[in-house]
């Protein structure tokens, strides 16, 4: 069966996007862009939530558009980002261009049967409420947290209040860049 990883960066003090849903804090080098594009190597599906998918939709599609960019994760990513198919859950969105298909009406049989699928791991990327959910599910199994170095003071929290509490398993940490840590845990069962 196929996994779900979920994939996100959060702050010190354990948000996801600032006060005003600002995203521009992680400290993201060279070592970081290399493990996450390893992580694609692994996967064949692509998971976001609306609001993450917009500013995916946004950038990704063009990000490696100019032939003077220096930017060597948008020149390997956005190709892979195009290329690959995408999930957005979401009960507001009825469609979604780049290669995306909407769920989310029947969240828990969607993913299951997305799960049972042929094919690859999914990675989710960001999106609390869609984390918070499948977690509640049981259908995430593998969280990596990368841990940057700054505090936020407010804004959205890694974890929503989940409905139970769930235990963890530490698989692996590392640090990149000699600046941020990655947490990788894989729910108990």
């Amino acid at each position: 069966m196929r996994k779900i990883i979920y994939w996100v960066h959060a702050s010190i003090d354990g948000f996801i996007a600032g006060p005003n849903g600002e995203f521009d804090w992680p400290a993201v080098g060279p070592e970081l862009f290399a493990y996450s594009n390893g992580i694609n190597e692994h996967v064949d599906t692509l998971m976001y939530g609306r609001v993450v998918w917009d500013f995916m939709a946004a950038y990704w599609p063009t990000a490696d558009a100019d032939p003077e960019t220096t930017d060597e994760h948008a020149r390997s990513f956005a190709p892979y980002w195009r290329r690959t198919p995408k999930v957005v859950v979401s009960r507001t969105l009825e469609k979604a261009a780049w290669d995306a298909r909407v769920i989310g009406a029947n969240l828990a049989e969607e993913v299951a049967e997305l799960k049972r699928g042929p094919g690859k791991d999914i990675l989710l990327t960001g999106g609390a409420e869609v984390a918070a959910s499948l977690t509640d599910l049981g259908l995430l199994d593998d969280y990596r947290i990368v841990i940057h170095p700054v505090v936020l003071g407010g804004g959205r929290r890694l974890f929503l209040e989940p409905k139970d509490r769930v235990g963890m398993t530490l698989v692996e940490s590392r640090t990149f860049d000699s600046q941020t840590v990655m947490l990788r845990y894989e729910r108990r069962p």
